[in-house]
């Protein structure tokens, strides 16, 4: 591991301790997997002033299992730093509220925007709660969007939405 470079995120404290530090698991296309190495540890959390959070990177955030792993040890709050490019808009618009209400968490998506080379970012960052609504959006420039998470209402919606209780994990063994 000396000599591997890693797409990695670090969360840091209020004090400026080291909370968590997460290295992405799921490279996207040449260019990634050229450069990194993937991370072997799916989820990493820690918590802050009472919410557990979780930490994705990117490309990850598009599977559902990965999201799920997250639900399942615990997260409230996945965070999620992202570069998405257009033409992918379909996922901040479609798959974080999705993957917010089948996981039954928050989920915090901050992606990049404007022009870098011949990438065009797409920006609309995000934070979808555990009903799939969207609960602030930024456009696709520049923009501080801010939002409340509420771990009654959290709660309040895992009672109502079983998803993660009505599981039948013996009958998804061919997912593995």
């Amino acid at each position: 591991s000396g000599t591997a470079l890693y797409n990695s995120v670090q969360l840091i404290g209020p004090a400026g301790e080291r909370l968590a530090n997460y290295r992405k698991t799921h490279l996207f296309g040449p260019f990634e997997t050229a450069c990194f190495t993937p991370g072997d540890d799916l989820v990493v959390q820690a918590d802050l002033d009472g919410v557990r959070l979780g930490l994705l990177i990117c490309y990850d955030v598009e599977f559902p299992e990965a999201v799920r792993a997250h639900a399942l040890a615990g997260t409230e709050l996945l965070l999620a730093p992202t570069a998405l490019m257009r033409p992918y808009e379909i996922v901040p618009r479609t798959i974080i509220p999705a993957r917010a209400w089948e996981s039954q968490l928050y989920l915090a998506y901050a992606n990049r925007c404007g022009a870098e080379g011949e990438f065009d970012f797409a920006g609309m960052s995000c934070l979808a709660a555990p009903d799939g609504t969207v609960r602030a959006r930024a456009g696709a420039a520049e923009e501080l969007i801010l939002a409340d998470v509420d771990t009654d209402f959290l709660k309040a919606s895992r009672a109502e939405n079983s998803y993660l209780a009505d599981r039948r994990p013996r009958l998804y063994t061919s997912l593995v």
